[in-house]
Formats: C-alpha cells, structure tokens, sequence
C-alpha cells in the first residue's frame, strides 16, 4: 500500500530538489542536475542500446517519486543517461561534477569515455571534468551502477532485499542531488572549523584543490602570484556585523577572535558568518560556538553537558525514511518538516539511525537548534540472530574481536568501514548540531570497538562517543549506552559507579496502527495499542513511573523509538506519510517539560539549609 507525504503533489519532476545542496560551502556558480533522465537496467556492464524510460533523479527507482518502481537486484546493473551543457564553460578554471550520494558502486562516463567511478552508498564524491564538459558544449552524461545491497559486506544500513519488521526496502542508485560547479584553477576544496569557546577563537584550516595542476594549464600565465594562491583570508560577522579576519597558509590552522561568543544552543541556536577567499574563489559558510561533552554534576554524576553545563538530551530516533522517496525527502520542506515537529513536541535531540543525510538536514539542525547523535552506517556479512536478536531479553555481551561471530571476517569490509568512518567525520564535522558520534548499535557489524572508538577521537576530540550503542558493550567511549524495550527501567547500584554518562539509547517503539496510513497488513512494535488516548497514557506514564526516576539516579539522556512509523514498523509518533500525531501533542510537551524540570533539580546542588531547619536538625541530633 502506497501512502505519499503531503510535499509529493508539489514535486516537479523537471526541477525536485532544487536547493543548494551544500550549505557550508556555498559558491555562486553552480548548476542542478536534478530531473528527468532517461534509466535502464542490463544483466551486464554494456551500456544499453535501448533505454527503459524516464527516471526522477535523485529518486531511487524504487521509490515511488522516482517514477520507475523496479527493484534492483544485486547481478544488475542501473544505468542512467541524460545531456549535459554547462553554460560558458570552464572560463578559464574547472568544472567540478558532484553526487551527493549513489548506492552503491558506479562509474561515470561522458561521450562514452569513463571519467571517474566510487564505491559507497552514503558518502559524496567528486570528479573534476573540465576537459570533458569545459567547452560549454551539449555532452552525454551516463552513470552505471551496482548495489549488492545485503548480500555483500559493504555498509547498507537497514535496507534489505528481503524486507520486513525493522528491516526495510533496499533502495539503490542515485539517491542526493546530481550538481555541476564552475570553480577557479586553485580554489577552496575544502573547510575544516572548530569552535574554541574558552578560547573565544575559532579555529579555521582551508584545504585548498586544484593547486597541483594550475601550473600545467594554459590560463597559468593570467594566474595570480603562487604567493596569492597558497594564503587564504577569512571574515567572521555576527549577524551581518564583521567581528574579525585574518589571513595565513592554506592547509594550517587559522585562529580567529570570537569575543564574548553568542553560545549555541538549542533555545538559542545562534550561527556565525563564515567569508573565505583564495585568490579569486570566494565561499560562504557558518559555525556555531559550542562545546559538547562529559562532566559531573553537582553531585558528581557524570552527565552530558554542553557549554559546560548539564543538558538532558531528550531524543527521538530518526531513521529518515519517506514512503514516496524511500532515503530521498520528497521536499526540503519535508525535512524541515520533521525537526521543527520534534521541537514542538518538546525534544531536544535526534538519534540520526544508521543513515548519512543530504548536508540539508543538518543546516535545519544548525539554525533550528537541534542536538544531533550520529550514527555510522553497519555493514558486514549475514548478522547472527544469536548476537543481534538475544541481547534484547538476556544480558549478553560478547568480545567484538571475534569478527565471525558479528559477521566482520572480511579484512576488506573492516577497512572500508574504518574509511568511511573518517570520510564522514570529515563531511559532517563542521555541523554544530552535533553532539554524539554512534560507530555501532546492537551489534551489526561491530567489530573492534575500542580501537575504533581510538581512532575516532583522533579525528575528533571535541565530541561524545557512544561506542556500542544498546549491548555487547566493550567499557569504553563516553556513554553506558542501554537499550529496554522488554523489561522496565530501573536505575542499577553500577551507575553509581559508572565513569561515563548513563543514557538509554533506544526504548518504548510503542505501536498503534491507524487505518489508511499503514504500509500493509504487518504490525511491528514492542506494545500494541488500540487508539490515540490509550497510547498517549502509555507513553506518559513510561516516562513518569520509569524515566522520571531514572534521572534523579544518574540518567543523563533518553532516545524515543521513534519519529515516525517506518513501513511494518508502526512506532511512530507521526505516521509515515506525516500527516498525523498519533499521540496527544500536549501530554508529550507536558510531560517533556516535567523531565526537563526534573533534570535541572537532580543537577543541581543541594540547596542550604536555613537557620531554622539547622536548629531543628540540632535539636533532633541532641
């Protein structure tokens, strides 16, 4: 059963997505490949003779928006095709073809002839094709792709070919915005920014492309001098107002003042201006000064603070699922969409599951205020259900070096996760949205946590690290990461001696299924409900008879299973298509606040006691 999302009837099919698709480097030459293509799908990897129709990119062909409505199988190949003409051309620098992300192995070629080519469905990738598409001239565009999907041990996420329960449909192809961008010869590549909020500075290093070849290009002698092209200047503004710039080399960190700095922060999410120039590219882009981390509170209970302070981290777990568009949005709007629900309803964070998003979603996070876990995308051979499945009802954890047994005994698999960890730290890195790195959940390909965990505090010291998130916990990272869907939650006499933050990392995914939004004839949830009220009554008393005291013993965050139902999966707080709450909005932001309230009160220090109940206690003592 179909159900679209409110955002589907206003998709033009000539021009989806149109937005700029990379928000924190913004350029002014750029143009959206988005659209109509023409598809087909082969046995092999001869390009077609024939081709099958017209394909909606960046829409998967099996979703419904992408008008084809095929799945592809893993001995396939999905081929694409449409012309290309960059207006003026090159003029003088480079001509730079992004993918925001294709599933899961392509090669690109023009006019027949192969340009480039990228293994992994989550990760953006970029080809410099000035010699093909420069001229301004029409060119033919082609992209072939294979996606093994859960047959492989490539990173897959939840997709499945075999669908069902929390396991969903295998999606493949291109699946984010397709974009050209005319750049000068030597131009910003990339920016790396870290906020230093005790500092009052932040922290800028400018990754510079296309300085290895300018030498080579005919345009070398109208280049300006290497000395030009090997310094980067940049402005910092505050609400349009210019508080600092400075210039020094490309590829070393440049400090800049940030005096008395607006702190981010959910109930302020303020973003600075970011200008950067290197000889004639100029980009645009934004930061937040905040810092994320683990302290004790007043009484000495480690907990999740930000800017220093105790923050409860009430979360909701976000697969970014769409029945229409499957991992693609139907609109901007629609991720706009989901954020600012969760707010209304009180949430403070978004457990971002086992999916990368267009760098769009994470802009709404920035300047909406919304705290952000991150979690890396799972991959590996067939899971055991032993190890993924038994841990929900007995306390199991196993040694994740004995990589069979979590389906990790590819060497090859284990370096492409390892690759891909520090490709994403790389692309998300400078959001301010994020709070918490997630490298594995529940055991589906976790492999060698605590080395992992190592190597992602080299590439990033400035976050959280939930290390395993739910069971098969290795003792490290910052968080004791608890899963409870079966039994009740109860505070245990370890927290008392836990070293790191205590958080329940996913629990409730209470269900109720409401006619004519359901996905089909499945059911799957932890509790079935029968109607609005009834589910509404459940989940406030969750909260009040089991997170509620949970707090005041050292529970430092909570993760809501989930933002909206998700195929057989019938969790939701809104239904799949969006268009209905399925619990009271009031009794959730009531029951929010209460816990918030509660929070702040088991933070804090113990208050004096006045003159009159000292006596009193004196006199009680004598």
């Amino acid at each position: 059963m179909s159900r679209r999302t409110p955002w589907a009837e206003g998709l033009d099919p000539d021009h989806p997505l149109p937005e700029y698709p990379r928000p924190q480097l913004v350029r002014e030459h750029w143009q959206n490949l988005n659209g109509r293509w023409s598809y087909a799908v082969t046995g092999d990897a001869l390009e077609p003779r024939e081709w099958d129709g017209e394909i909606v990119v960046p829409f998967s062909p099996e979703a419904e928006l992408s008008g084809v409505g095929r799945q592809l199988q893993p001995d396939e190949h999905l081929w694409y095709r449409r012309t290309v003409r960059l207006e003026g051309g090159a003029r003088g620098g480079r001509v730079l073809l992004h993918f925001g992300a294709v599933d899961q192995r392509c090669r690109v070629l023009v006019d027949g002839a192969q340009v480039g080519g990228h293994r992994g469905g989550y990760l953006p990738f970029t080809l410099d094709v000035t010699a093909q598409l420069g001229d301004g001239e029409p060119h033919e565009l082609v992209v072939d792709v294979v996606d093994p999907s859960d047959t492989s041990f490539h990173s897959r996420g939840k997709q499945a070919l075999r669908r069902g329960g929390i396991w969903y449909t295998a999606q493949s192809g291109i699946w984010q915005t397709v974009w050209l961008e005319r750049v000068p010869a030597v131009h910003v590549a990339a920016l790396r920014v870290r906020p230093l909020l005790e500092a009052e500075a932040v922290e800028l290093v400018v990754e510079a492309g296309g300085w290895p070849e300018a030498s080579a290009l005919p345009e070398a002698s109208a280049l300006p001098e290497a000395s030009a092209l090997s310094e980067a200047s940049a402005i910092v503004r505050a609400a349009g107002r210019e508080i600092a710039r400075a210039t020094g080399p490309v590829g070393e960190p440049l400090r800049l003042p940030v005096p008395q700095p607006r702190r981010w922060h959910p109930d302020d999410p303020f973003l600075y201006e970011l200008e950067v120039r290197l000889g004639e590219d100029r980009v645009e882009s934004y930061f937040g000064m905040r810092s994320v981390g683990i302290a004790p509170d007043a009484h000495g209970r480690p907990r999740l603070v930000l800017n220093g302070e105790p923050i409860l981290h009430a979360a909701v777990l976000d697969q970014g699922y769409w029945p229409d568009g499957l991992y693609t949005p139907p609109s901007d709007v629609a991720l706009v969409h989901d954020i600012e629900e969760m707010k209304a309803l009180g949430f403070t964070a978004l457990r971002k599951h086992i999916k990368i998003e267009p760098l769009r979603w994470y802009h709404h996070c920035d300047r909406l205020g919304m705290l952000v876990w991150q979690d890396f995308v799972n991959g590996g051979r067939r899971y055991h259900p032993a190890v993924v499945t038994l841990p929900v009802k007995l306390p199991l954890r196993l040694d994740d070096r004995r990589h069979r047994r979590f389906g990790r005994q590819d060497a090859e698999g284990r370096a492409e996760f390892l690759a891909e960890l520090e490709e994403t730290v790389r692309l998300l890195g400078n959001a301010p949205s994020i709070a918490v790195w997630v490298p594995f959940n529940e055991g589906w390909g976790q492999f060698d946590a605590l080395a992992v965990t190592a190597r992602l505090r080299e590439l990033d010291p400035d976050r959280v690290i939930d290390h395993a998130s739910g069971w098969h916990d290795q003792g490290g990272g910052d968080l004791r990461s608890l899963h409870v869907y079966f039994r009740k939650l109860r505070p245990e006499r370890g927290w008392r001696r836990e070293r790191r933050a205590i958080v329940v990392s996913e629990y409730g995914g209470y269900s109720l299924r409401l006619p004519g939004h359901e996905f089909g004839p499945r059911e799957f949830g932890y509790r079935r409900y029968a109607g609005v009220d009834e589910l509404t009554e459940a989940f406030v008393a969750l909260h009040r008879d089991e997170i509620a005291p949970a707090i005041d013993a050292g529970l430092g965050g909570y993760v809501y299973t989930q933002l909206s139902d998700v195929e057989d999966e019938l969790n939701g707080l809104l239904t799949a298509d969006r268009t209905v709450r399925k619990l009271h909005a009031a009794r959730v932001r009531e029951v929010n606040a209460e816990l918030a309230a509660r929070f702040a009160k088991a933070v804090a220090p113990a208050p004096h006691p006045t003159r009159k109940a000292q006596d009193a206690s004196h006199d009680h003592r004598a």
